[in-house]
């Protein structure tokens, strides 16, 4: 009787079968891809507004530059100016670097920085990396 218990038992446990296995594989390759492309999305979304913080951190950066020098730092000195090395463009700079490295935006880019008529411009061009674009991949400015 024991035996004929044991054999039922084993029988009832014959594991998943091939359908049952391709229907949980499925099931899980579609989870990843959609879980997948919104925590993408999140990455891309919390990469314009680090350009947007770090932009807003550099014209302050800026703003301390222009009030120990009088001026800005002009296009060909460039941001180069705020950190250690740029005292070259003003003589009473510092007396610290006003930042401790030249940033670069969260796409490993160096921000463009031009002086016009007084008023300077930051600008990372975004996820794309060229001047323009839409979406993500727009340009990210300090006058938005």
């Amino acid at each position: 009787m024991f035996k004929l218990q044991l054999q039922k038992r084993i029988n009832n446990e014959r594991g998943m079968t091939l359908i049952e296995i391709i229907i949980v594989v499925t099931i899980l390759a579609s989870l990843v891809a959609i879980l997948g492309t919104r925590v993408a999305g999140a990455q891309r979304k919390a990469n314009v507004k680090q350009a947007r913080i770090q932009i807003a951190e550099i014209s302050k950066s800026l703003d301390m530059y222009f009030q120990d020098c009088m001026s800005y730092p002009d296009t060909n000195l460039g941001l180069a100016a705020l950190a250690p090395g740029g005292e070259a463009g003003c003589p009473n700079w510092g007396p610290e670097p006003y930042i401790k490295k030249v940033p670069v935006d969260p796409w490993g880019n160096p921000f463009v920085y031009y002086l016009e008529n007084g008023s300077y411009t930051i600008i990372s061009y975004g996820e794309d990396k060229r001047e323009g674009g839409t979406g993500y991949a727009a340009d990210i400015s300090s006058n938005d």
